[in-house]
Parts: C-alpha cells; sequence; structure tokens
C-alpha cells in the first residue's frame, strides 16, 4: 500500500511517501479500514518532531484521525462490520497517512451517510477533544459565557457548534477577518480579532455580566489575560500550549479559579464511549459540520504539517486525501 512513513525524527522533510508499506495485520479484536481521508492535527507535527513523550518506534506511519470504510473484522469485535463507514479518532498501532490503518472498536465511531469521508476526517481530535473539555471536564451548562481563544481552528470552530448546540453564549477570537467571519457563521454570538491591541477590553466590555468559560488554544501567549477575563469560579480549559507559561498565581486564588488541560488520550474507556455517542447523535442531528479548510493530497504531507503550525490564521481543519 501507499503511506507516509517516518524513518527519523525531524522536520516536515521526514515525511516521506512509500508506496511498499505492507498492510497492517489486524487481530480478532480490530478492524482494518480502507483509509480515504486523514486529518492533520498539531501533535502529529510533534510526534514527528520526537518530542512528544514517549517517542514511537521509527519507522512510523503517523496520523490518528481519519474517516473510511471497515475492510476486515476481527472475529471479537461487535456492532461493526463489512463496509461501514466510519470515523477513526485514534489508530492504533498504524496511523492514518496511508491507504489502510488498524485499530480497535473502543476508537471508531459511525459516519453514517451525512458527511463526507473529508469532513469525517475532520472530526477525530477537534470535536472529541472540544466535547470532553465541554462536556466532561467543565461541565459547561445552558445560559453560561463561553470565550474560545483561536476559535478559527479545527478545536475552536468543533467548540463553538457544540457550544451552541448546549445552549451557550459564545464569544470567539480569531486572527483575520476571514478567520473572524468563520466562527461567527458557525454560530458564534460575538467575534473579536485578538490580533488588536484592546481586544481584551472590547471583550470585557461586551460581556459585562462576565466570561464563565475560556477555552484556551495558546496558553503561552494568553492564560494571564484569561485570568483578568474570567469570572469568580470561572473554568479554564488549556487545550493548547507551546512554551512555558508565566501566570501571577495569586489571580487563580483570588478568584478561585479552576484551571484544568486537556489531553483526549487520557480519556478513559467510559468518557470514549460518552463521546461516541455524543458525537453520532450530533452528525445525526446536524449541528456537528466539520469545516475544511484546506486539502492536500497525501504526498504533501510535508506541506500539510508547516501549515498547521505555521499559518496566518487557522481556518478550520487541514485533511489529507488518501
Amino acid at each position: 500500500m501507499k503511506g507516509i512513513s517516518v524513518k527519523k525524527f525531524g522536520g516536515p522533510e521526514v515525511l516521506t511517501m512509500d508506496n511498499n508499506l505492507k498492510v497492517p495485520s489486524y487481530n480478532d479484536d480490530q478492524l482494518l479500514i480502507k483509509v480515504s481521508a486523514a486529518g492533520v492535527n498539531p501533535v502529529d507535527t510533534i510526534i514527528r518532531s520526537g518530542t512528544f513523550p514517549p517517542p514511537p518506534a521509527l519507522p512510523y506511519t503517523p496520523g490518528f484521525d481519519g474517516a473510511g470504510v471497515v475492510e476486515k473484522v476481527g472475529k471479537n469485535v461487535k456492532n461493526f462490520k463489512v463496509g461501514d463507514r466510519l470515523l477513526i479518532t485514534s489508530a492504533q498501532g498504524s496511523g492514518t497517512y496511508a491507504e489502510y490503518a488498524v485499530t480497535t472498536p473502543l476508537f471508531v465511531a459511525h459516519l453514517g451517510s451525512k458527511l463526507s469521508f473529508e469532513e469525517g476526517a475532520g472530526i477525530g481530535i477537534p470535536y472529541y477533544t472540544a466535547y470532553k473539555t465541554l462536556c466532561i471536564l467543565i461541565r459547561a451548562r445552558a445560559g453560561e459565557t463561553l470565550l474560545v481563544h483561536g476559535a478559527s481552528g479545527a478545536v475552536g470552530i468543533a467548540s463553538v457548534q457544540l457550544a451552541k448546540s448546549i445552549g451557550l453564549k459564545v464569544i470567539g477570537t480569531a486572527g483575520t477577518p476571514e478567520g473572524m467571519k468563520l466562527v461567527k457563521d458557525n454560530g458564534a454570538d460575538l467575534v473579536f480579532n485578538h490580533r488588536d491591541k484592546d481586544y481584551v477590553k472590547k471583550i470585557t466590555d461586551a460581556s459585562p455580566e462576565g466570561i464563565d468559560i475560556i477555552l484556551e488554544m495558546l496558553a503561552n501567549v494568553n492564560l494571564d489575560k484569561d485570568l483578568d477575563m474570567i469570572k469568580t469560579r470561572g473554568r479554564i480549559g488549556i487545550i493548547g500550549c507551546r512554551d512555558q507559561v508565566k501566570i501571577e498565581a495569586v489571580k487563580i486564588m483570588f478568584k478561585e479559579i479552576v484551571v484544568t488541560g486537556v489531553l483526549i488520550f487520557l480519556s478513559t474507556e467510559a468518557e470514549w464511549k460518552e463521546m461516541h455517542g455524543a458525537i453520532e447523535a450530533g452528525i445525526k442531528s446536524g449541528w456537528l459540520k466539520p469545516h475544511i479548510g484546506l486539502k492536500y493530497p497525501l504526498v504533501q504531507a510535508p506541506k500539510a504539517h508547516d501549515t498547521v503550525m505555521n499559518n496566518p490564521g487557522t481556518m478550520g481543519r487541514i485533511v489529507l486525501q488518501i
């Protein structure tokens, strides 16, 4: 089969196309899936660089998210059959940047017929992270005010859509006019440009009732400002961070703020099952609609990795067409 192989850690250039990879083997508890599209996540680039602990054994094929059709089913697998359209949230032992991937039923969900495979590949980590943060860790309640920092990215768009579906008032930020429009079009009540010097004042002026929840995609830049904006006993979910964070801890103390990190890979079996149910329901009801910002053929995986980390302003999900 064809796929991407990483033989050494480094920059995007280590993502090499290989037309002679072996189709991964599957056991009685696994599914073999013919992949049509794969999602590109920032964490993929960190793993590729060798700095995400523990690093995978070399060589490896990257990719957690994807969508495709069940090709083979292990004899112990229930609820899935050959031909089912699936979304993949975590390939196990063989990544999604290839024609075939292997995983267990715990990490797949039914895609149904409403969404394309490219849209299915846009669900994975972004939507599951949004759900885990808002509904499992932070326990958002209808009527609360949510600020999504970096709302034009894949997790940001997912968070806006989910938040509106459960009755929150949503404020989003983005770094370009195009990103701001995208966030607004996906349901945000108010949108601000986080490149404006006075954007924090604009947000606080526009929300006199205060902000109950903040989802933070770049904590090393924004967390201290978030602590100024959040209500007493507010909750902050840290979804992304690229460097050390400098904050005044007394701000957390004096407001009794809850600050939690989020890592989808630490989810329990019960949490995975809850998330699958919510995501499948979201697909059926129609609130869940991934925005695919860029599509690249598989051979351009290096360009996709560079784009996901270095761009003037995120605009939804990046997918690889297998």
